[in-house]
């Protein structure tokens, strides 16, 4: 087994800032280091889960209708390479990935409109939950019965540090996007035209620095106050990956990440047991605590080298591999609006096209479907965003996850698919 470099402790309900090294909870470039690694070794990091153990596993969803965001999310380091310097690119091989054998079992989560919501708020804004049985590489779940399929485990987030000039600009612009609608929770100014004024309209447009829960390692004191008041949140994607959330980042992936400050601070955390493309609860994947193995490596100078400010990766060959699926398209009109070739527009009515379809073929509720499509390994793809005025867009759901044939009977030319 390869060295733990973090470790957590297996009485999962014991938090992130009283583990015997505390991880951290937002991004800044003052972190102290968890540990320090060396090129060429293989390590294991161990992770909580994002939420820091607030989901339980029961049949109701008061525990994430009642879930605290700030502390979102607890990541395990960051670890110093040796060795690594500004415009080195950091090479790390995912090695492998898995839950711990004190809880197998993941969850799924929709959040209520007043605590963020999700991709599809307006459709579903009360909170929902399924918890996921994690059997070796299998899943199923008695809260979304009639599936069972494979994982394609990888971590959501993961990152180098910041440095202090990347830092002051994601809040420069993440502050501008605030300023544009800086009421936009409380609902006191329409989110776009054709809004009614009072409505509510969540989650803020960004979220800036914030004080309240802050865990930046083993800073304290002074020193905390002052960085906790610029550390960014680790809820968006950036520049040095963040919460990415790509399903496609599994073991025997390979990245290549920027390095913006001396020794690198890599962390990790927010580990999946499976996902769609998209997370489109936003609690959206199998959401698991678990460890993970990484292969550390560099090459100096890699940035200039490759002209490449932002990680990419070369992804493994171990998954799901499904070969027949069922296809649903959007384009970006929505309640009678065109909305110009806005994909995120299109991706909602692709999902809210397959959900009509599970609804009556699965006999499942709205909810139902709306966690499957979050949890499953779905295939989300852009057709085109060229073709003005709308974008068009694709979900792609394998066939032989469910245990019975979905497909319409009575096609043209008087051949019964269901019969295949």
């Amino acid at each position: 087994m390869p060295d733990v470099i973090f470790e957590i402790n297996r009485d999962l309900s014991v938090p992130m800032r009283d583990q015997t090294v505390p991880g951290h909870n937002r991004w800044h470039p003052d972190i102290p280091p968890a540990n320090t690694v060396a090129p060429g070794g293989t390590y294991r990091i161990e992770c909580k889960d994002w939420t820091d153990d607030q989901v339980r596993n029961t049949d109701d969803a008061d525990d994430i209708r009642d879930m605290n965001i700030d502390p979102c999310h607890v990541l395990s380091g960051p670890f110093a390479i040796e060795g690594a310097e500004p415009g080195d690119l950091l090479v790390v091989d995912i090695v492998d990935i898995g839950p711990f054998q004190e809880q197998e079992w993941g969850y799924t989560g929709i959040f209520a409109k007043e605590n963020g919501g999700g991709f599809l708020t307006d459709h579903s804004p009360g909170a929902s939950k399924a918890i996921w049985d994690l059997d070796g590489i299998w899943t199923t779940s008695r809260h979304v019965p009639g599936v069972r399929f494979i994982g394609n485990s990888h971590p959501g987030l993961f990152g180098c540090a910041p440095s202090p000039d990347l830092l002051a600009e994601w809040n420069r612009r993440e502050q501008a996007l605030i300023d544009q609608n800086p009421d936009r929770v409380t609902g006191d100014i329409p989110a776009h035209e054709g809004d009614v004024p009072g409505t509510p309209q969540v989650p803020a447009l960004a979220l800036p620095p914030l004080r309240k829960d802050a865990l930046l390692g083993t800073l304290s004191g002074a020193d905390l106050d002052r960085a906790a008041a610029e550390a960014c949140r680790t809820i968006p994607p950036r520049e040095h990956g963040g919460n990415v959330d790509i399903k496609d980042l599994g073991v025997g992936t390979r990245v290549y990440m920027p390095v913006f400050v001396p020794g690198g601070l890599f962390s990790i955390g927010d580990l999946h047991f499976a996902q769609g493309d998209g997370e489109i609860t936003f609690c959206g994947a199998i959401e698991m605590p678990g460890s993970i193995d990484l292969h550390f490596d560099l090459i100096k100078g890699g940035m200039d080298r490759y002209k490449q400010s932002m990680p990419f990766f070369k992804p493994g060959r171990v998954g799901p591999n499904y070969s027949e699926f069922l296809t649903f398209e959007g384009i970006s009109v929505e309640d009678g609006r065109n909305y110009y070739m806005n994909a995120t527009v299109a991706y909602r009515q692709a999902c809210l096209n397959a959900i009509n379809f599970l609804m009556p073929a699965m006999d499942w509720t709205f909810e139902q479907a709306y966690l499957f499509l979050g949890a499953a390994p779905i295939d989300g793809r852009i057709g085109g965003v060229v073709d003005i005025p709308n974008s068009a867009v694709s979900i792609s759901i394998p066939l032989s996850i469910f245990d019975r044939n979905i497909l319409p009977g009575g096609a043209g030319g008087g051949r019964d698919l269901t019969a295949d």
